[in-house]
């Protein structure tokens, strides 16, 4: 395989997360109305669907590294495409938290599989660079999710928004089974005996690379996702905008993280990872501060709408589309031989944080602006004081150290 065919189909792996999210989010009130539910049970659609996700990875992981990438892969495809003509012809939202828990276990193995990938493939710090090209068309799909999303929602209905996920699936599916080729070059043949694997577990753990890179990973996904989570609920129900303009805010959204990538490139080429990861912080801390601050400045006052929210998450952006493919990267670069194992691990403790967080918002969510603007700078704080203290301290040495070995 090429590398621009690996930079494809790691979009395509990577670009489930957008597709099962973004493009469902303008339709999650109406979901919500015609099913006649809570705003709690709204958010478990989205709760329970990560929660699934992360934990299957746990699963995925191991029998990757046991059987290898392209079996994983080609079944957890197959089955998140059933997932998601499941969702769209749910009769409940009992049904439809359901199908949306399946499409979240499918989903885990083309994400997982997607980061492990990389690290059979590449060094580490090409790994970061390769990491980001694939991100960088995880922005375009996700550009194009929220517009089409609530075009579709607007024009067709929620049921031909959602039977667009699973179109997305089938056709990663069959690109896979044409063009993928195994990637794993030594399968594990004890990478699911209980024993190595909890001591593999253990071991990755508690190694301060995994750490720092994985909560520097998460911390920045968390942000994102309090926006994913609250969004629709801000601008759609708080502010009363349509749904497809929401969709076309989520699309600048978007492009301000595409560039996020690029810049993530540029710094690479010029500096080091480290190094790369601290300067993105005063973008991340910058927009975290400017949100709340716009938020509790402007309630009450007529001068605050949209830009108040989105200009301060595009500045959180920038720096988001270089944590990820950093923090990704690294966290499994001292595992080439557990690399399905770290990327499980990373993902599952990503999707666990995103439970809870789902959970806390949902208490929350009667002053949505405040619930989201207090989120975003909880997790700026948190990303910035890793960037510039767990990341200068643990990222540095294994990373050089990983790239030549």
């Amino acid at each position: 395989m090429g590398q621009k065919l690996i930079v494809l189909l790691l979009a395509l792996l990577l670009g489930l997360q957008p597709v099962t999210s973004d493009l469902y989010l303008p339709a999650l009130p109406v979901i919500t109305e015609g099913f006649g539910a809570s705003m709690g049970q709204a958010q478990l659609t989205l709760t329970a669907l990560l929660l699934a996700f992360g934990l299957s990875q746990l699963v995925w992981g191991p029998m990757s590294d046991r059987f290898g990438r392209r079996p994983i892969l080609l079944w957890g495809m197959a089955a998140f495409t059933l997932a998601s003509v499941a969702c769209a012809f749910a009769p409940s939202m009992a049904w439809l938290i359901a199908g949306r828990t399946l499409q979240g276990i499918a989903m885990g193995a083309g994400v997982m599989a997607a980061r492990a990938v990389v690290r059979d493939l590449f060094a580490p710090t090409q790994g970061a660079t390769v990491m980001s090209q694939a991100l960088t068309g995880l922005g375009i799909i996700a550009c194009a999710c929220a517009p089409l999303g609530g075009l579709l929602t607007d024009w067709l209905g929620w049921r031909v928004a959602l039977i667009a996920v699973a179109v997305f699936g089938a056709g990663t599916l069959a690109l896979l089974a044409w063009r993928f080729e195994e990637t794993l070059a030594q399968p594990d043949a004890h990478a699911l005996r209980a024993g190595p694997l909890i001591r593999a577990n253990l071991a990755i753990l508690r190694h301060p690379v995994f750490l720092t890179w994985c909560a520097l990973s998460s911390a920045s996904y968390l942000g994102l996702f309090t926006f994913l989570a609250s969004s629709s609920f801000v601008f759609i129900q708080f502010m009363g905008y349509s749904k497809t303009a929401y969709g076309f805010l989520m699309l600048s959204m978007s492009l301000s993280y595409i560039v996020g990538t690029f810049l993530c490139r540029w710094m690479l080429r010029r500096t080091s990872v480290h190094r790369t990861v601290g300067m993105a912080a005063v973008l991340t801390i910058t927009g975290g501060a400017s949100m709340a601050a716009l938020a509790h400045a402007g309630e009450g006052q007529d001068w605050y709408g949209a830009w108040a929210v989105m200009v301060p998450m595009y500045i959180f952006m920038l720096g988001h589309g270089v944590h990820q493919p950093c923090g990704q990267s690294g966290a499994v670069a001292p595992f080439p031989q557990r690399a399905g194992t770290a990327s499980a691990l990373n993902g599952f403790l990503m999707m666990l944080g995103a439970f809870f967080m789902g959970a806390w918002l949902s208490t929350h969510m009667d002053r949505p602006v405040f619930a989201l603007a207090h989120g975003i700078l909880l997790w700026a704080i948190v990303i910035t004081l890793l960037a510039w203290t767990a990341v200068q301290r643990h990222g540095r040495p294994v990373l050089m150290s990983t790239a030549t070995a």
